[in-house]
């Protein structure tokens, strides 16, 4: 069985025990590398090519694979994390249990500490699910609708960050400004601001709405036809 073990102090080295052999974790092998990668795309969490090459990718869905596994998000596969991930107990990434203490009806629920979001049905159903990046010193925990705020309308299809950017899809729910949005695109030539594999990590932080993949944010366009309750939780 493999397992993995931390030594404290600085800069102390990660260590892997195999079989009775210990072997440094920043050593791990390129095979061991493509097995982590090959692993996490399959339980959903898009790791990308396995190529064996830990890259921003990779640390990206190793981050999503440990905010679904209830443990530290750190990027990283060393310490307990590898053995986790290739343990038959390990939870997939883009499917997860609506948090406990968040109510009940048709509703948007948001854990800002999963970065992630359900849109959930009048009987129950999670309708859809997924990835986001917010920022949680903009937004507070606790229960608030869709629609307009402030005298500012509630839905913008195309939405404006006054600048070179458009947030496509934004629909308001809390404050004057904040929204769901469709991760930010430059009005130059339509490109997003960064790709969709990093949603559902901390890797990126908003500046107070939440944005979510172009999918995502057209499904919660069709769900927020009419004021719709958005649930967050920490």
């Amino acid at each position: 069985m493999r397992t993995l073990t931390r030594l404290g102090m600085g800069a102390a080295a990660l260590v892997v025990a195999i079989a009775g052999t210990t072997i440094p974790a920043d050593a791990l092998t390129v095979a061991q590398n493509k097995a982590a990668q090959t692993r996490l795309n399959k339980l959903g969490c898009t790791s990308g090519p396995v190529d064996g090459k830990i890259g921003a990718m990779t640390q990206a869905a190793t981050t999503r694979f440990q905010s679904a596994n209830k443990m530290a998000q750190n990027g990283s596969l060393a310490g307990t994390t590898y053995s986790r991930l290739m343990a038959a107990s390990a939870k997939r990434c883009d499917v997860r249990a609506v948090p406990a203490g968040s109510g009940g009806g048709r509703r948007i629920v948001l854990s800002q500490s999963q970065n992630w979001l359900w849109l959930i049905d009048a009987g129950g159903k999670v309708v859809r699910q997924g990835g986001i990046i917010d920022n949680p010193t903009y937004l507070r925990p606790g229960t608030y609708t869709s629609g307009s705020k402030c005298g500012r309308a509630g839905r913008i299809k195309r939405n404006t960050d006054g600048g070179r950017l458009y947030l496509n899809n934004f629909v308001r729910f809390a404050s004057c400004g904040i929204g769901f949005h469709q991760i930010p695109t430059y009005k130059s030539n339509g490109a997003q601001i960064h790709a969709d594999w990093l949603l559902g990590t901390n890797a990126r932080a908003s500046h107070g709405c939440i944005r979510v993949s172009r999918s995502m944010s057209d499904t919660i366009w069709s769900f927020t036809t009419g004021a719709t309750k958005v649930v967050v939780v920490r």
